[in-house]
């Protein structure tokens, strides 16, 4: 399988805030509008960057309101 991008262990954080941030910009596109190949290429692409932001962030900060006894309490 080839891949394209830059690894994502390569990038620097701010590189790859940034590419997080491009596609997730350019997601709901992908999904209405890209040839199946094009969007499991950009699944592929943004699995790799979230499994290295989780990588260097194994203890990212964790919004209370996003588990599921936050959602209760609301």
């Amino acid at each position: 399988m080839t891949t394209t991008g830059i690894d994502p262990g390569a990038l620097s954080d701010d590189d790859l805030f940034r590419e997080l941030s491009s596609l997730y910009q350019t997601r709901l596109d992908a999904l209405r509008h890209a040839a199946d190949q094009a969007y499991g290429e950009h699944t592929r692409r943004m699995n790799e960057l979230e499994a290295e932001y989780l990588r260097r962030y194994p203890a990212r900060e964790i919004d209370p309101e996003r588990l599921r006894e936050g959602a209760r309490a609301r």
